[in-house]
């Protein structure tokens, strides 16, 4: 059986994901135009979707007596500083915007395929990551839907 601090690293793992998600929709909201109003909406559902997600892992978290993460993933960083390197040379059309959260979106994806490849999780904490991968995968799906719409 998988020890409680060994999950306890798997779910902070993917807090540390919806941390990095929801910072990448806030910068970027901040990259888009005034007109881009649909996107601006969007991304504010994303983060909050991300924020329900968080909180739910975090409980589990509680729950097993460890400590909760409040960052974001070193990849998550370096994505962050590579979307403000690409804007200064792409600017912040809709398709590079769009792009750039789908580039965000495979990395969550990957994260919670990676976290449910882990054995001996509980099945109660199993399903919560399958639920939010699930819902994860919709949002990514929009995402590409809407990239692939661009000229």
């Amino acid at each position: 059986m998988k020890t409680t601090t060994e999950t306890a690293e798997v779910l902070n793992d993917l807090i540390q994901i919806n941390n990095d998600r929801i910072e990448g929709y806030e910068k970027a909201r901040q990259e888009l135009k005034d007109e881009d109003a649909d996107l601006k909406t969007l991304f504010l559902n994303m983060i909050s979707e991300s924020q329900k997600y968080k909180m739910a892992l975090a409980t589990e978290v509680s729950a097993f007596g460890e400590d909760i993460e409040t960052g974001t993933t070193n990849s998550g960083k370096i994505y962050r500083a590579w979307m403000d390197v690409k804007a200064l040379f792409t600017g912040h059309d809709r398709k590079t915007v769009l792009n750039n959260c789908e580039f965000g979106e495979d990395a969550a994806q990957n994260a919670y395929k990676m976290a449910l490849e882990e054995e001996d999780i509980p099945s109660n904490v199993r399903e919560l990551i399958s639920e939010q991968k699930a819902s994860l995968r919709v949002s990514h799906d929009e995402i590409k839907r809407l990239r692939d719409a661009q000229a």
